[in-house]
């Protein structure tokens, strides 16, 4: 038997945004928290630095490709001059495609390693 008019029934409200603000989390919690935001900006930087790899693996077998057929057309024509310029470009794409590379590695580290989470202020990981 159900009776709407139950006096002993509390009415439980939600508290306010200022409220939940001031709400203090146990030390575990902030941790947990801290571990599941580091492991997602982990995870997101593992992601960039694995792009950078295809990124510098496509540049080198395009570089790799464009060498070859310069030197397939320096052996047919003798031109020296234009096929050494192809031979060196495709060079430095794979030197400004690694130093992209560690640009990427190096930032993706810098951002692990100034992590600071919630649990306290400045705390390095």
């Amino acid at each position: 038997m159900s009776d709407s008019n139950n006096s002993n029934a509390v009415a439980i409200e939600s508290p306010t945004s200022e409220e939940k603000a001031k709400i203090n989390l146990p030390s575990a919690m902030k941790e947990a928290i801290d571990g599941k935001a580091y492991q997602s900006i982990a995870q997101s930087t593992a992601i960039a630095v694995q792009d950078a790899t295809d990124y510098l693996r496509n540049i080198s077998t395009i570089s790799s490709t464009a060498v070859g057929v310069a030197m397939s057309r320096l052996i047919a024509t003798g031109d020296m001059g234009t096929y050494n310029q192809i031979v060196t470009s495709a060079s430095n794409l794979v030197s400004n495609g690694a130093q992209d590379f560690k640009k990427v590695g190096a930032s993706a580290a810098d951002i692990l390693n100034n992590f600071s989470g919630t649990a306290a202020a400045g705390a390095k990981r």
